[in-house]
């Protein structure tokens, strides 16, 4: 009970700071989202945590997930992500022997299911900022039909879902969340043999994702056609236009970006949150991996800035009384909220 109400006031809180994060969140296709029963999801994975912080805060189900098992290293971090239901997945780089530990993983996942309960993994094997959908890892189909073999009579749904960022690392960031159609793996399963059953499911998947998010095709235009719709300015979480102009080979003449006046307002935010910027810009010249840069910026900004508008709230009380901290407090906070939604955002060249 005390595990289920951590979960939820967690979510919540997710729920919530990241509506002050981001610019704008799109959901789309969320009734696709089986009630009950056991679901995987395969979700792509262009920006680390940060994808399955979008996906679950807007998703009504208590959700399972694999995460790579690097983040897992300091004993303390591994102990609080055990809390909200996440699991560590080894890859090659982490070593040839670590791979053995996968096997105990997978029963988890297998009870996870058995349990009609859902699971989250990115069947790409990896981040990537790249807009297009890489081929799939066939993980994820072991789990599914592994579960599938060990329960005859269980029922597993594999749910695609898109996520599309408009300028993924960079403050404040559009998001879309496209949940798609969802997909009968034991039918798969018991009208062909495991091979073909495997390839057709992530052919399945890997079609539904590449409709689901802007996807580029991988050749030798991919970097002609990234260019122009990035100089063509074109708001990426529309993924079915964005999509359509790829397909038809029909993008917009390059437009001049838009001006954000409301930069002052920035700056006003960041003198006033001068040492948890600052704190953060620090720590932004260590992260090796660009597709964690959105991940520390949140976790830490989302933390440290409300903490100290907290004590600076406390010592205008000492000095000036209760009513002028408060809304000091407030006011920061509505600075924060007002400038994620109306400030002008622009492409990035990825």
């Amino acid at each position: 009970m005390l595990k289920k109400l951590w979960y939820l006031s967690v979510k919540l809180f997710l729920k919530i700071s990241l509506r002050f994060y981001a610019k704008e969140i799109k959901v789309l296709g969320r009734k696709n989202v089986p009630k009950k029963g056991a679901v995987l999801f395969a979700i792509n994975h262009p920006n680390a945590l940060m994808d399955p912080l979008f996906v679950t805060s807007f998703n009504p189900r208590e959700n399972h997930f694999l995460v790579r098992a690097d983040v897992f290293k300091k004993p303390l971090v591994r102990k609080a992500l055990a809390t909200l239901n996440l699991m560590p997945i080894y890859r090659i780089r982490d070593g040839r022997k670590q791979l053995s530990n996968n096997e105990e993983i997978f029963k988890k996942c297998f009870n996870i299911l058995k349990n009609k309960e859902t699971l989250f993994i990115f069947p790409q094997g990896g981040h990537c900022r790249d807009r297009t959908i890489q081929p799939l890892s066939k993980g994820f189909t072991r789990i599914v039909f592994g579960a599938l073999e060990e329960n005859p009579d269980l029922e597993i749904t594999v749910l695609p879902v898109g996520l599309t960022y408009q300028n993924s690392s960079t403050y404040p960031s559009k998001v879309c969340v496209n949940f798609g159609k969802p997909i009968d793996s034991k039918e798969i399963l018991n009208n062909n043999l495991k091979p073909k059953a495997i390839n057709i499911l992530k052919n399945e998947v890997s079609n539904q994702l590449k409709k689901l998010t802007v996807h580029i095709p991988n050749d030798e235009n991919y970097h002609i056609i990234l260019s122009k719709l990035n100089a063509a300015n074109v708001d990426f979480t529309e993924v079915d236009v964005v999509n359509k102009m790829i397909a038809e080979n029909n993008i917009p003449k390059p437009r001049k970006k838009p001006v954000n006046y409301l930069k002052p307002i920035f700056y006003l935010i960041i003198l006033n949150s001068s040492i948890p910027y600052l704190f953060w810009k620090k720590r932004e010249k260590q992260i090796e991996e660009q597709e964690f840069v959105d991940t520390l910026q949140y976790g830490i900004n989302v933390i440290t800035f409300p903490v100290f508008y907290v004590i600076q709230a406390f010592i205008l009380h000492f000095f000036f009384g209760l009513k002028i901290a408060c809304i000091y407090f407030l006011s920061s906070i509505l600075l924060v909220f007002l400038y994620s939604k109306f400030c002008v955002t622009n492409t990035e060249n990825i």
